[in-house]
């Protein structure tokens, strides 16, 4: 036997159950051709993956800008920071170096002036009047050789002497000394010969 609510399901769909149906079934329809239409659509397709891209591309570009920005930054520090050191230590070194010039200067003149004291002492009276006869007979053979060669020489050399001169004045003392004791060493060692 059928039972009432059987027989409905066999029953045929009633107009407005069809009209359903089919409104339905267009709906699923448009959507499904729309669907299909955007997959179809290569150029649109192309246009959202290019805008994507541009997207990404500027977003790169201002990264890069930033990082390039921030690395220049960095460097310039970095640079003057190193040129800083650098200039600490070169005046480190400049100030270690005149002190150690100052030390061997101070040395080497106090043996200088004891050298120079020793041949002193060891040198005969006589001799030490021979050396400062024979400084004086060169000093005034210099002099004269000097003025000869004043009258013969053209004006740039004899300016070119002047300033060698005047560098010689400012370190008199020292060429005195070194040249009064290289005549006494001569002296000393010609008489030794002689006897």
């Amino acid at each position: 036997m059928s039972t009432p609510s059987q027989g409905k399901k066999d029953a045929a769909p009633t107009p407005e159950e069809l009209r359903e149906q089919v409104e339905h079934t267009r709906d699923e329809l448009g959507l499904t051709v729309e669907a299909l239409a955007a997959k179809a659509d290569v150029k649109a397709q192309a246009k959202e993956k290019a805008a994507e891209f541009t997207a990404q591309a500027a977003e790169f570009k201002e990264q890069t800008k930033e990082k390039s920005a921030e690395l220049t930054e960095q460097a310039k520090e970095k640079s003057a920071e190193l040129t800083e050191q650098a200039k600490e230590k070169a005046a480190e070194l400049r100030e270690q170096a005149a002190e150690k010039a100052a030390v061997v200067t101070d040395q080497l003149r106090e043996k200088t002036a004891h050298a120079a004291q020793l041949v002193k002492d060891k040198t005969p009276d006589p001799v030490l009047e021979k050396a400062a006869l024979a400084v004086a007979q060169v000093r005034d053979t210099a002099t004269r050789a000097g003025h000869l060669a004043a009258e013969k020489t053209p004006d740039p050399v004899r300016e070119q002497a002047e300033s060698a001169v005047t560098l010689a004045k400012g370190k008199r003392t020292p060429l005195l000394a070194a040249a009064t004791a290289l005549a006494v060493l001569l002296l000393v060692r010609r008489s030794r010969r002689k006897r």
